[in-house]
């Protein structure tokens, strides 16, 4: 049970700040590869072009534009960050973390790095673990950034996969520093898990069950992004989602018409529109970023908060639900009060 002192502290969300690549890879760019056309991806995803990083760039490259971003708005400098938690399922190596490498490139020698892996709801889940360590004062303030290069992963002649992912980052700087009094609060992280059913969305290779890594286990693909019973995903997503929306409303007593924007997962134009039918919120008010960017997993709803806000989808007094689903199994939501 949490202190009723570190239940009250607030967490100051200061900024936000996006980056994505810009190689633009259209839908019917897809057609080298598979066969396919806009029409078919569109109706099925609500997907028309996703962005691809450079061959040079890695995911902690994308985090490091982003962190810039954030760093600037929020006026902190680099030696200011003591703690950086990255979201990522592709990072620059497994050891060092992405973090570590992300922490070298700002040059933060007095930040403490690491990864949270929790693929499309990782953004939550490295929200989650920032707050933790700033509300028992461990730390005061955090970076948090998703960073994915999803094509690094993606098999490219498998038509069910290859349509959704993109590439990207984003993140937020959040502390309890009374400097920053009158931003934004970071409320609540809600956050789930069902390692059960883990094997719905599964990397097969490149773990220690497949290691080293061989020429049968690079044939065979094990390397690549799997999805299993895509449709049972969906319905099972469609759940979730909105079950962790009705957490956000529930704990704080908040009606579906108090809810200013909803930034979920950017997951398939589908799930969403069925999510706003089942909590009875209106899909204007859901920030879409999904049919230029596709899904960028842990980075997509950090870089769909940044380009809501920076939008002007937000005002002094709203509510904003952040809302994901992903492998893991995993889903989450939080609120930020503006």
């Amino acid at each position: 049970m949490r202190l009723e002192a570190e239940m009250d502290k607030k967490i100051y969300f200061v900024s936000s700040g996006s980056y994505v690549p810009k190689n633009i890879m259209k839908n019917d760019d897809l057609k080298k590869y598979i066969e396919t056309s806009d029409e078919w991806i569109y109706t099925r995803t609500g997907i028309k072009e996703r962005r691809i990083a450079d061959k040079d760039e890695a995911a902690s490259d994308l985090a490091y534009e982003a962190s810039k971003i954030i760093l600037d708005r929020a006026k902190v400098f680099s030696e200011e960050i003591e703690l950086i938690v990255m979201a990522t399922i592709t990072p620059d190596t497994c050891c060092p973390s992405g973090a570590n490498w992300l922490e070298a490139k700002l040059d933060a020698v007095n930040a403490v790095s690491f990864d949270v892996t929790a693929a499309c709801t990782g953004f939550l889940f490295a929200l989650s673990v920032a707050m933790q360590y700033l509300r028992t004062g461990a730390f005061k303030n955090a970076l948090v950034v998703a960073s994915e290069v999803m094509s690094r992963v993606v098999n490219w002649y498998d038509r069910d996969t290859c349509i959704l992912w993109g590439d990207g980052a984003g993140g937020c700087f959040l502390s309890v520093e009374d400097r920053f009094e009158g931003a934004p609060i970071l409320k609540e992280v809600f956050i789930h898990t069902d390692g059960k059913n883990g094997q719905n969305l599964l990397m097969p290779g490149g773990g220690s069950k497949t290691t080293p890594i061989s020429h049968e286990s690079v044939d065979k693909k094990l390397h690549y992004l799997k999805m299993i019973h895509a449709s049972d995903s969906m319905r099972v997503a469609v759940r979730r989602f909105s079950e962790s929306c009705f957490q956000v409303m529930e704990y704080f007593n908040l009606k579906a018409e108090d809810i200013s924007l909803v930034v979920p997962h950017q997951a398939n134009y589908r799930i969403i529109k069925n999510v706003a039918k089942k909590i009875n919120i209106p899909l204007e008010k859901f920030h879409l970023t999904i049919e230029k960017y596709g899904n960028s997993s842990s980075s997509s709803m950090a870089i769909a908060l940044d380009e809501a806000i920076g939008e002007g989808r937000v005002k002094k007094g709203d509510n904003i639900i952040l809302t994901g689903f992903g492998g893991g199994l995993t889903w989450g939501s939080a609120l930020i009060q503006w």
